[in-house]
């Protein structure tokens, strides 16, 4: 009798661990994900690095726009965002919305979808990944975002350029 029930929980285990899983690929856990954010973004991790051609701070390179919004939404005080502790609510709140709308948008979460997020917004990714509603202000965030040697892509093949880049980095990372 023992031995039945055991083997039951096991096989309920295994059955509810598997249900809907692709054996293909798994899909890639979040601390992962967000050790390559944080690889790309500031290399090593630094809380205080600076991008001062873009203004965007920290460990995860976050815009003090995106900053602005977020301290509002998570009632942190504005100038108190770049502590770290702040800079890591800030940076799962965006994840959250990210995930919450690649979700909506059909998108399966993985390291290039997310990270396309957080580089681009998810409007912004959704635009490049349709190929719907580019503008050349999108088209000018591509270039900029990709290693000098891609950048003089034409316009026709910079999306392309962009996508095969970054799903290529990121898996690689």
């Amino acid at each position: 009798m023992r031995r039945r029930i055991t083997t039951g929980f096991i096989t309920a285990g295994f059955a509810l661990f598997f249900q809907g899983c692709a054996f293909d690929k798994e899909p890639e856990p979040m601390h992962v994900i967000t050790k390559k954010i944080v690889k790309v973004e500031s290399c090593t991790g630094n809380y205080h690095a600076l991008n001062k051609k873009s203004g965007a701070y920290g460990r995860y390179q976050i815009m003090p726009r995106t900053a602005r919004h977020y301290t509002k939404k998570l009632g942190i005080r504005y100038s108190e965002w770049k502590k770290p502790k702040n800079q890591d609510r800030i940076y799962r709140a965006i994840l959250a919305d990210n995930i919450f709308a690649l979700k909506q948008k059909g998108y399966d979460i993985n390291a290039f979808t997310v990270y396309g997020c957080h580089q681009q917004g998810a409007n912004g990714f959704d635009k490049i990944m349709k190929n719907q509603g580019l503008t050349s202000n999108c088209y000018q965030k591509l270039r900029r975002n990709l290693p000098r040697q891609y950048r003089c892509a034409s316009k026709e093949q910079l999306r392309k350029v962009w996508i095969e880049y970054w799903k290529r980095r990121m898996e690689t990372i």
